[in-house]
């Protein structure tokens, strides 16, 4: 279905809602009650033609329920697509009727008329008769529909001429500019009109938003909410709403506690230069947003958050949930930068997770794994944090999905010889007699999940003191990559599940590095690195797609700048890539 029969079904759908008859305390005869009544049944089923020839009889009579009778002439012919003779029927019965008590209904539907017939100035001089408070908000999307189809800008120039307080024009016009103009008086227009009414973001399209005609019992109501405009456009307004804590700030100390968030905000304005060299202007605004979900709403409901197309966090649990709520109202994209919990993005079309879910880096170690020996018995460990026993709890639940056998599922922590102890794969050792040393143990792998970074030499060392033979997949997290030794990694069979890694020997993460260091004085934590990469591909997304992320299968890196691994959103919301390394020839390499 295209945009304008999108336009015309909603419409009439609306209408049907709407229509329950008139309201009048006039005496009217049953056979006029009758006749009316039939010619509205007319109108609900769609015979129009008939429907207006019962209501012509209705008019001819100028009785009580005439103007009822031409209002709802005048939507019959709308219906029709015949504008000139709804536009006919409204202006006599704005003549003979002046004094209705719906007549801004009629003013509406003569607006809307105007609109559909190219009559610009017309509709609008009508809207500002308009003067039932009630029906502003459908006047709003009306306007917005119409006007920002305007491609001529001289014409949108004379209407912002002709209708200098209207903000819609005013934004519209400002588009245009933007969007196809050189030359220098526009563009200082496009300034001014930018400081009265501030940055285009929320506009109606023609494919996705109504006219909404009421009958003139009723209050006007949408019928569907007025949606953004998806197309690229030359800018795109990103609003990072991380825990700042500026009346805690102090620039001379590094090591705060909220430090990664300044390292996600400096990457992300590496990014926004970067984008610029690429044609795409990105305006970042940083909203100090802690754990407050009152601060969340007043933000969010603010004229000037409005104007947003991208939403970085928030990154707590109840304003996020608002943001959320807000951003798929809106049509706005939300990313949750540092989060890994599928349940952000679950039934979020808008939401989207930079990291890779547990979920998803269950299922890649799981698939990974079957291609490592046949087998599919399996242990799993984890170590003492909570996030270590839930990627632990997800991966056995992936493994018993994908018929595995999980031979042992405990937490281990402590020497090395507490975890061999701790283990049970040959059955439960005692006080008395120790965890055998001696009998050799096959299994097709070992599951390990830790945050401590001496977990993963411990680790090593309790399955070479219990004999245990098999892969060793296990979290990087698990391991200080600059006080453990190479030889740790040299173990042939061992796998690290390390969805933040960076190959610092590839030329763009070197670059990145070079110019971090030299705008911070000091190196890029792995913060940095993600916000710069989030931000440059949802960057490239908006310019490249739109505001509107409806085709999946563009919805991955084709590029290999990124500093990390890329991204991936062809099947879900949750970043698919998943980097599992290895320890090869004195240096981890990334092997799926």
């Amino acid at each position: 279905m295209n945009g304008k029969s999108c336009w015309y079904k909603l419409m009439v759908v609306c209408l049907f809602c709407l229509l329950q008859g008139h309201t009048t305390t006039a005496q009217i005869a049953p056979e006029v009650q009758k006749r009316y009544n039939a010619a509205v049944n007319l109108l609900r089923s769609g015979d129009y033609e008939r429907a207006k020839t019962d209501l012509n009889v209705l008019i001819q009579q100028r009785g009580p329920l005439a103007p009822y009778a031409s209002y709802y002439y005048a939507i019959a012919a709308f219906r029709q697509r015949n504008f000139a003779q709804s536009r006919l029927m409204l202006k006599q019965l704005m003549d003979q009727f002046p004094d209705w008590r719906k007549v801004n209904d009629a003013y509406y539907l003569l607006a809307a008329v105007s609109m559909e017939m190219g009559q610009y100035e017309e509709a609008l001089t009508t809207i500002q008769q308009i003067s039932d408070p009630a029906l502003r908000p459908d006047v709003t999307k009306l306007e917005q529909n119409f006007i920002h189809r305007i491609t001529d800008l001289t014409s949108l120039k004379q209407l912002n001429r002709n209708f200098p307080n209207d903000r819609i024009i005013g934004l519209a016009l400002i588009d245009l500019i933007q969007r196809t103009a050189s030359d220098k008086d526009d563009l200082e227009l496009s300034d001014r009109l930018t400081n009265r009414f501030g940055v285009p973001g929320v506009t109606a399209t023609q494919s996705s938003t109504s006219t909404v005609v009421g009958t003139p019992n009723q209050t006007s109501q949408p019928v569907t909410s007025p949606t953004r405009n998806s197309r690229p456009k030359g800018y795109y307004n990103i609003a990072v709403m991380f825990p700042f804590r500026l009346d805690e700030f102090n620039a001379e100390k590094r090591a705060r506690a909220n430090q990664y968030v300044y390292d996600l905000y400096d990457g992300i304005k590496m990014a926004k230069a970067k984008l610029q060299e690429e044609g795409i202007t990105v305006n970042v605004f940083a909203y100090d947003l802690d754990n407050d979900a009152n601060k969340t709403l007043e933000l969010v409901n603010s004229p000037a958050f409005a104007q947003t197309d991208l939403i970085i966090g928030p990154l707590y649990i109840e304003p996020n949930r608002i943001a959320s709520a807000y951003a798929n109202q809106n049509n706005i994209l939300l990313l949750n930068p540092i989060a890994t919990s599928s349940e952000l993005v679950a039934n979020q079309p808008m939401s989207f997770l930079a990291q890779p879910s547990m979920n998803q880096q269950a299922k890649k170690v799981a698939d990974y794994t079957r291609s490592l020996n046949g087998s599919r018995r399996a242990a799993i460990y984890f170590g003492t944090s909570r996030k270590d026993s839930l990627l632990a709890m997800t991966y056995q639940n992936e493994l018993k999905q994908q018929n595995y056998t999980v031979i042992d599922f405990r937490k281990v922590s402590g020497t090395a010889q507490a975890m061999a102890d701790a283990m049970q794969l040959t059955g439960k050792p005692t006080t008395t007699r120790p965890a055998a040393t001696t009998a050799t143990i096959n299994v097709g792998h070992v599951f390990f999940a830790s945050s401590n970074e001496e977990d993963g030499a411990r680790m090593i060392d309790a399955l070479s003191r219990r004999h245990v033979m098999g892969p060793l997949i296990t979290t990087a997290s698990a391991f200080d990559f600059y006080r453990n030794s190479t030889s740790t990694f040299n173990r042939k069979d061992l796998y690290l599940l390390y969805p933040d890694f960076i190959d610092t020997s590839r030329e763009p993460v070197i670059s990145f590095q070079e110019q971090y260091v030299a705008k911070r004085n000091t190196i890029p934590s792995v913060f940095a690195s993600e916000g710069y990469d989030m931000m440059l591909f949802f960057g490239r997304q908006l310019a490249k797609n739109g505001l509107q992320a409806r085709n999946r299968s563009n919805l991955h890196s084709d590029t290999d700048d990124y500093l990390l691994s890329g991204f991936d959103y062809t099947q879900t919301n949750e970043n698919q890539i998943v980097p599992i390394v290895k320890y090869e020839d004195g240096r981890l390499v990334k092997i799926n």
